[in-house]
């Protein structure tokens, strides 16, 4: 929702979290993570909970606005070249 990142001259302009506007949890929806055992090795289970938060995002937008974002970034009128 908040990650857009602008590029001028081959830079970033937000180089920190200090001036970086990321989602908060007290901002997310809710997000159920399953972990289902399945005889792997292990791996990677911290990471499974960042993957939904952009669906939820468009899912929680959809449903107080009524008009469905199927496409990045959220930012209303943005496009993959702005900035």
């Amino acid at each position: 929702m908040w990650g857009q990142v602008t590029f001028k001259g081959g830079s970033a302009g937000a180089r920190n979290f200090s001036n970086y506007r990321v989602l908060r949890m007290r901002e997310s929806p809710n997000i159920t993570v399953q972990i289902v055992q399945s005889g792997a090795p292990l791996g990677g289970v911290g990471e499974p909970g960042v993957p939904p938060v952009a669906p939820a995002v468009a899912n929680a937008y959809a449903r107080l606005t009524g008009q469905r974002v199927r496409t990045l970034p959220f930012f209303p009128g943005a496009t993959m070249s702005d900035g």
